[in-house]
């Protein structure tokens, strides 16, 4: 099983009720107080065990639709780009923490660029983490709300990945090393632009990363920014798996958005435009 092979869980995960150290046995993470989380057969952690925000967990219908739209590689170079950027800052033994991880599809492919490091996946999604336990030997994966005190041991993470995910500036902070970096992948307002209009995406926000900064106060000091454009060529299915994978999912009925995308005339262009920024904590 994924969680056991790597390790992480032993080693930076502390109890979310009390604070003390987690170890893993007999299929249950265990601190010293015997509060308990079970391990579910799928391989990830069950932490989150109540106050989750309403509507804020991605369904079953929108992981398979993520799976299938970024199992066709159509953000391959967006993965290859987060990953180059995770090498450069992370150590060759290094311990990744990808908050509001999906199904861990970039931080299999940051793994892959750093063969020693070690990832802990953490989202809200119990269907996202059935794939993340799995999307590479080297993660392990644990529920949990990311706007919450991270169930994190303070200083043990060297690199915090943030992909399309809320952020929660003070707790990356708390759980980063010293010097240690956060990476961030936003999109910029042209992202997707083509089908906001046609499929009644959600609108990304102008203002959005001078929020992202204003959001890190002064914990974090900018390092360095690209930006990754390009352009891809959906077909029927990989439109529909778009509009049904993100955050508009939550906004309008399923069947209304599969009506919009029906009426598009394929293939369909897109414009694919996202920023990386890399933080380093204060």
């Amino acid at each position: 099983m994924p969680v056991l092979a790597s390790g992480v869980l032993n080693n930076v995960l502390v109890c979310p009720v009390c604070g003390e150290e987690l170890l893993l046995a007999d299929r249950s993470l265990r601190c010293a107080n015997r509060h308990t989380f079970d391990m579910a057969r799928q391989g990830y952690a069950g932490l989150l065990t109540g106050g989750m925000r309403a509507g804020s967990a991605d369904t079953a219908e929108m992981v398979r639709s993520r799976a299938a739209f970024l199992g066709a590689g159509h953000y391959a170079p967006l993965a290859r780009a987060v990953a180059g950027a995770v090498a450069e800052c992370c150590p060759p033994d290094g311990t990744l923490l990808d908050a509001g991880a999906g199904t861990g599809y970039y931080l299999a492919t940051a793994l892959e660029a750093v063969p020693g490091a070690r990832g802990l996946a953490l989202d809200v999604s119990k269907f996202a983490l059935r794939q993340a336990a799995r999307a590479h030997p080297r993660v392990s994966a644990a529920t949990w709300d990311v706007w919450r005190p991270l169930p994190v041991r303070s200083g043990s993470v060297d690199v915090v990945l943030n992909v399309f995910a809320p952020r929660n500036g003070p707790e990356f902070h708390r759980v980063l090393r010293p010097g240690g970096a956060l990476v961030v992948l936003t999109p910029t307002p042209g992202h997707l632009a083509e089908l906001r209009g046609a499929a009644g995406l959600l609108t990304v926000d102008e203002a959005k990363e001078e929020r992202l900064r204003r959001s890190l106060g002064d914990r974090f000091r900018p390092e360095s920014e690209q930006r990754v454009e390009f352009r891809a060529t959906l077909g029927a299915e990989d439109v529909a798996n778009l509009v049904l994978m993100g955050p508009s999912a939550h906004h309008v009925d399923p069947d209304e958005l599969r009506r919009r995308t029906e009426r598009l005339t394929v293939p369909f262009p897109v414009t694919v435009s996202c920023r990386i920024t890399v933080f380093r904590a204060a």
